[in-house]
């Protein structure tokens, strides 16, 4: 069997939730918003993804009047699987995490 090996640059988090895109399906809109989020929570290097803190920041940058209106986008990413509710705080999906120094898939045929 042969092995290929790809190596992708993905130099930003919106970047590296594009190469993923197509198993979670999200809109270009909730990658913006999902990117920002991730970028938000390293910065000021809280725990959970969807605080009431990175709610405020994503909001203020992405010029939306009331942060709560993320609540909507946060119910979307827990469906769509890309974020996970554990212990009161939210967690990104192993697979979006861009601290994740390597990820190998395998595809059989």
């Amino acid at each position: 069997m042969k092995k290929k090996r790809v190596t992708i640059k993905a130099n930003t988090t919106y970047k590296y939730l594009q190469l993923w895109n197509g198993i979670f399906n999200l809109t270009e809109k909730e990658l913006t918003i999902l990117s920002c989020f991730i970028d938000v929570r390293n910065t000021l290097n809280v725990s959970s993804l969807c605080g009431i803190d990175n709610k405020k920041e994503v909001a203020k940058l992405l010029n939306i009047k009331d942060p709560n209106t993320l609540n909507n986008y946060v119910k979307r990413f827990k469906d769509k699987g890309v974020i996970i509710k554990s212990e009161n705080i939210y967690l990104l999906s192993h697979v979006l995490e861009p601290e994740t120094e390597q990820i190998i898939i395998n595809i059989n045929k």
